[in-house]
């Protein structure tokens, strides 16, 4: 038997009785499955793990609390048996070989009539590994495939399913690794993409030759706002029925205006879907070795845009009640203002000395931190030719990490 090769079969079990001999660790791993199949699953077992105890709890599994007896597999049209009784799981498998039962065993591989695969689920595909008795090379297999199709380096672009529309999608901080699996994914299944200056130019370099690539910076904007210029860009590609990507740096929430492109979508009838993605507020800060938050340093972070000066008509932000706040304070895109914000700050009341760091191109390469204070940030931004992205940290938690010594 063990030199035959199983025949690869997908059962569907919504609604059909599935009965499973035994509640410990096996059973913990296989019920979730089984359950997501919509099986009626009937548990046999004087006891269970806690995770299967709360599924019985919630209605999810009925459970009858004894051990096998015959008769328990009439009616099934699959069983799992997992018990550490070897005459109770003989004599299981020998009534599901009588009730032609598929089969089976956690103990014994060989004397099933069925092999559960390595499994995993991407995006409506499932991914099912045999390779015999070797369950670790199925994990590792099946692991492999799965991870190719949701980073988007394993697709079959021929046979997928296409659906026009946009995704607005959070590329990161900057370094590729960072953007989410799903992101990946889209981008691999992209017409066109759309990317920001500050999005992870790395991934564009994946892509492949079919899929236009359009720099959001240089669309020709003619009597349009940029922003407009750009939601009309998304439509126009959406309505011709291609798969779009709208490539963002960070999350394309904050900061991002990616409200006001989903928005302009929805006025023109089109789909979109918003991959979130890791905003650099939190990101950058981290990657250079500074928490924004930290026990008994920090227990609040505010992030703020620093695109236009505190004594700006156009500017939202309350800069007197920020500087009355004790924890961190995070200025996105501040770098050319960051010496204005600095004496706002300190005229408002927050000490002089303060720390902060500013981290240019954060996650990438060329990542590097310049270390100052309220009093000194902004002649120091000027002095080391600090330029954007840049992350701007003001608080304790910037000298947490640093020794005692600098």
């Amino acid at each position: 038997m063990a030199d035959t090769p199983a025949y690869p079969v997908g059962l569907r079990l919504k609604g059909r009785r599935v009965v499973v001999i035994g509640g410990g660790q096996v059973a913990q791993r296989r019920l979730p499955a089984l359950i997501a199949a919509g099986a009626d699953v009937l548990l046999v077992s004087p006891s269970a793990t806690p995770s299967v105890d709360a599924m019985a709890e919630t209605g999810e599994i009925r459970w009858e609390r004894r051990r096998y007896e015959a008769g328990d597999l009439a009616g099934a049209w699959y069983a799992l048996i997992a018990t550490r009784d070897r005459a109770a799981n003989d004599a299981a498998s020998a009534e599901a070989e009588r009730e032609r039962v598929w089969c089976v065993r956690a103990d014994d591989a060989e004397a099933a009539t069925a092999w559960t695969p390595a499994t995993g689920r991407v995006e409506g595909v499932t991914v099912a590994v045999l390779t015999g008795n070797d369950p670790r090379r199925s994990a590792s297999v099946r692991d492999a495939v799965v991870e190719g199709l949701r980073d988007g380096t394993l697709a079959a672009r021929g046979h997928r399913h296409h659906t026009p529309g946009v995704s607005l999608v959070g590329g990161g901080p900057g370094d590729p690794d960072l953007i989410t699996v799903r992101g990946r994914r889209l981008l691999a299944e992209a017409d066109v993409v759309i990317a920001d200056r500050l999005g992870p130019r790395d991934l564009l370099d994946e892509l492949g030759p079919h899929v236009e690539v359009i720099d959001a910076a240089k669309i020709p904007y003619g009597r349009f706002m940029a922003q407009e210029a750009i939601n009309n860009a998304l439509i126009e590609h959406a309505k011709a029925g291609k798969a779009v990507v709208r490539l963002k740096g960070g999350d394309p929430y904050v900061f991002g205006r990616g409200m006001e492109e989903l928005q302009a979508l929805a006025e023109a009838g089109i789909a979109c879907t918003v991959v979130p993605g890791i905003s650099s507020s939190i990101s950058v800060p981290g990657a250079a070795g500074i928490p924004v938050t930290h026990r008994g340093v920090a227990h609040e972070f505010t992030v703020v845009s620093g695109h236009v000066g505190p004594d700006d008509p156009r500017s939202l932000v309350d800069w007197a009640s920020l500087a009355k706040l004790t924890g961190t304070l995070v200025v996105l895109m501040g770098v050319d203002k960051i010496g204005l914000i600095a004496e706002a700050l300190v005229r408002h009341g927050r000490p002089a000395d303060t720390a902060v760091a500013v981290i240019q191109e954060g996650t990438t390469a060329s990542q590097r931190r310049v270390d100052a204070t309220l009093a000194t940030v902004g002649e120091t931004v000027r002095a080391q030719e600090v330029r954007p992205p840049a992350v701007i940290v003001i608080g304790d938690v910037v000298n947490v990490h640093r020794p005692a010594a600098e």
